[in-house]
């Protein structure tokens, strides 16, 4: 368990995909303080968040532009590598030293080939598969499981205290549970 300690929420926060999961976890960063430019697929989906604050992304690269810390949560590996490396994804879009937080419970080997390329571009990634439903997600009471770098764990702490309860770092990249 890690200690809570004061909130940072300066770092501005994108969060892609509002599905489900996403639309839950989306609106606990808005309630927790944050700057967030949100986007999805089926625009109507952005409608609720930017009624409560939320900037609307104009596409993936338009939300890593506008974000430090951009959170993906679609479901599953094509959709992810899509909107991370795709023409208009996140890769294009992202300022060296942003960091990318996949929720998606994903192919491992994927994730580790997106924080390659991510990395080529000075990005930092962490994978943070995702567990407790939609009824956590709306409630802040997810379990997060997250691989990757420490010091850019610790630096998205308040983003995952934000979204989830019991929030575990697992080790390097692919590290967390997979389906």
């Amino acid at each position: 368990k890690m200690q809570r300690k004061e909130k940072d929420v300066s770092e501005r926060i994108g969060f892609i995909g509002l599905g489900i999961m996403g639309r839950g976890m989306a609106a606990n960063l808005l309630k927790a303080g944050f700057s967030l430019t949100v986007w999805n697929r089926t625009i109507a989906r952005m409608d609720d968040l930017v009624a409560q604050g939320a900037h609307a992304g104009a596409s993936p690269a338009d939300v890593a532009a506008r974000s430090d810390i951009i959170v993906v949560c679609v479901s599953d590996t094509p959709d992810v590598q899509a909107v991370i490396l795709g023409d208009d994804g996140v890769i294009a879009g992202a300022a060296p030293g942003s960091l990318v937080i996949d929720c998606s419970t994903i192919s491992p080997q994927a994730t580790r080939e997106m924080a390659i390329a991510l990395a080529e571009q000075g990005v930092a990634m962490l994978d943070a598969p995702i567990s407790g439903g939609s009824e956590g997600a709306a409630k802040g009471t997810l379990s997060i499981m997250v691989g990757g770098d420490a010091e850019q764990f610790a630096r998205a702490l308040s983003v995952f205290q934000a979204m989830g309860k019991t929030i575990t770092h697992v080790g390097g990249h692919g590290a967390g549970p997979r389906r």
